[in-house]
């Protein structure tokens, strides 16, 4: 596989998490704190905090989805509007959609000294929700549940348990987020390509 976007970001994360595994200084220099942000203008967190995870588990599960959905809409985009033109739909995909994901957060803790969050799981989740909606069709599989299930049926239940999940709180993982990425991804792919939210519409409901 050629070098891509992807696989930039990608190593990209990976180096930075790693380095920031034994350097707290660089993990609590980047931590995304919407209090921060708001009152000491630290607003570079909103962009920092994707490249930095919890542990290595956390790092695998997000850069593992990254890979695999990633590629799948990579392809796709470069397919459709030429490899330049695609490669940065997709880039704009992940990095604004890291940062759309962190405007829930921000609305509700901006003014809590102790919230932080990291991790590109924000960012994942509006490439994956992008890749959905791009392809409603496809299979996919949740981990430990090795049983193929439709796009189109797998995101709106996704929404729905990440909504139920951050209704119910005390998981210490930012569903609001997740939620705000996957918005996100959709928004991106019906302003960039109507049809294909006519194209997950017919699955869904034809």
């Amino acid at each position: 596989m050629s070098l891509s976007v992807l696989l930039i970001l990608i190593v990209i994360t990976v180096i930075v998490s790693m380095s920031a595994f034994n350097n707290n200084q660089l993990t609590n220099r980047l931590l995304y704190s919407p209090y921060s942000c708001k009152h000491d203008g630290d607003y570079f967190r909103m962009f920092g905090h994707m490249f930095i995870h919890a542990d290595t588990m956390h790092l695998l599960f997000n850069m593992m989805s990254l890979f695999f959905l990633g590629s799948l809409l990579e392809d796709e985009l470069m397919f459709t509007y030429g490899k330049v033109r695609g490669e940065v739909h997709f880039l704009l995909i992940y990095i604004l959609g890291g940062l759309f994901a962190t405007l829930i957060p921000y609305i509700r803790h901006q003014d809590n000294p102790s919230y932080r969050s990291l991790g590109a799981s924000g960012a994942v989740s509006a490439v994956i929700f992008a890749a959905i909606l791009w392809n409603p069709k496809m299979e996919l599989m949740i981990m430990f549940l090795p049983i193929p299930i439709p796009a189109y049926i797998f995101g709106p239940l996704y929404i729905a348990f990440e909504y139920w999940a951050d209704r119910r709180g005390g998981t210490g993982i930012a569903h609001d987020a997740h939620i705000g990425g996957a918005i996100f991804g959709i928004l991106y792919v019906l302003i960039i390509n109507i049809d294909k939210g006519k194209e997950f519409l017919s699955a869904l409901f034809g």
